[in-house]
């Protein structure tokens, strides 16, 4: 069911004086603009103001431009097909692990990379065609696995040596596998992001992945198609997607080769990103001169189709003028732990006075009890109030992924906005949801 909030639909995207407006529309959602509020200039997503947003559904609250969102999708899936046609495009679903993103992923003819049984069950309940699942994983257990194999799962992504031993010990029909590879490429992003090195805990080197295709080979029920890479995430670099394609190709020929994801996106005013088509160009271009013609070649983006399409929604609580300029908001590390973890810098704004010169750099933080709990180290605002509402820019991929309940915060909600309609897509948690699964202790 949609909820009509506004009638508003033509994109406004001016700068003001004393702003950084006209540089803020590069990071939030392709349907942003500026609308007129009862204090002035206000933000609009998917032409929806956000103090009705705010109104309907409360805050902290994660919004989705759901026009830009399929419009990025398409990027990916035209783009990879005009380059290389015998091509898939994934989706790496723990950037954004909603129902409501799983199908619309698959209404836009996305396949879905899913990286644990609770991803299964997710994209099974969305509607998601099993065949068209691939299971990730480096530590896969033996429930796990059969939760794939009875839904009837399309391909399964091996990573080492003991889960060829379950596979070997649970099939009972034939199954597609790929393996995964560590195609030795240091990837130039936060430690906690690289997944490619030789290091990695992920995949097998060279030399020992030889040893598992060959093991794979010979089982009957086991179809290997092929070999799986990724080298890490928040990449800005497009050569080194090219560079971990050149070094798969020494691991044999064959019919399939899944390429990974990883493509970086900008999350702030100065950072720059490359284009989905450059890094469409960097990674085929590698392809036709290392790979098979006739092979079939895969990407998994995650970050790059959802982060931008996503913003978070905020109000004031309260502003002190002490040591700092602190500015705290109703929600904090429990709905943004990607801050705390990558050290990733996020931009923010008074979504409810857009126009009004940004006089002051303070410290936005959240409620959790952590002095680590600073989700913007010297964001520009207007004077903040009590009551104001802030926007997050660019928290489309995995803020809702890692949401948890610190100091027993409730997740958050999740409304799909476009055309000036709103839909909700996942309720926010409630205190009894809380309690749910203490259930035991309390006798019921």
């Amino acid at each position: 069911m949609e909820d009509s909030l506004s009638n508003e639909t033509t994109l406004n995207q001016p700068t003001a004086e004393g702003t950084r407006l006209g540089e803020l529309w590069s990071i939030l959602p392709e349907e942003s603009s500026r609308i007129d509020g009862e204090t002035g200039g206000e933000l609009a997503i998917g032409g929806v103001s956000v103090t009705a947003l705010a109104e309907q559904y409360g805050t902290p609250l994660h919004i989705v431009d759901e026009a830009g969102l399929r419009r990025q999708i398409r990027r990916f899936i035209d783009g990879l097909r005009e380059r290389w046609p015998n091509s898939e495009v994934l989706y790496a679903s723990k950037s954004f692990p909603a129902v409501g993103m799983y199908q619309l992923a698959h209404e836009e003819g996305l396949s879905i990379d899913v990286a644990g049984g609770g991803e299964i069950k997710l994209a099974l309940a969305a509607g998601v065609d099993p065949a068209r699942l691939h299971f990730h994983g480096n530590a896969k257990t033996d429930a796990e696995l059969s939760i794939a194999l009875e839904a009837g799962i399309g391909t399964i992504i091996v990573d080492n040596f003991d889960e060829i031993e379950r596979l070997e010990r649970l099939l009972t029909r034939p199954q597609n596998v790929l393996l995964r590879v560590i195609p030795g490429v240091e990837a130039e992003t936060h430690a906690s992001q690289a997944t490619g090195g030789d290091k990695s805990k992920f995949g097998l080197p060279m030399d020992q992945a030889k040893v598992a295709i060959e093991r794979m080979q010979a089982h009957p029920l086991i179809e290997f198609e092929g070999v799986h890479l990724h080298i890490g995430s928040q990449i800005l670099n497009t050569h080194q997607f090219a560079q971990a394609v050149e070094n798969i190709s020494s691991t044999g020929t064959f019919a399939t080769y899944d390429v990974g994801g990883g493509l970086g996106v900008k999350y702030t005013y100065t950072e720059e990103a490359p284009s989905v088509e450059s890094y469409l160009d960097s990674i085929v271009a590698a392809a036709k001169a290392h790979l098979p013609a006739e092979s079939k070649i895969m990407i998994e983006p995650g970050r790059s189709v959802i982060a931008r399409a996503g913003v978070t929604l905020y109000r004031v609580v309260s502003v002190k003028r002490t040591g700092e300029v602190f500015v705290a908001i109703d929600g904090g590390l429990a709905d943004q732990m990607d801050i705390a973890l990558t050290q990733q810098r996020y931009e923010a704004v008074l979504a409810n006075r857009i126009d009004e010169p940004w006089v002051e750099s303070v410290q936005l933080v959240g409620r959790q009890c952590e002095s680590g709990d600073l989700l913007v180290d010297g964001a520009d605002f207007p004077e903040a109030r009590v009551g104001d509402l802030v926007l997050m820019a660019t928290t489309g991929a995995y803020a809702y992924t890692m949401s948890n309940n610190y100091n027993g915060a409730l997740k958050p909600a999740i409304v799909f906005v476009q055309g000036g309609e709103a839909r909700l897509v996942t309720r926010r948690e409630t205190y009894d949801d809380l309690l749910a699964t203490h259930a035991p202790a309390l006798g019921h």
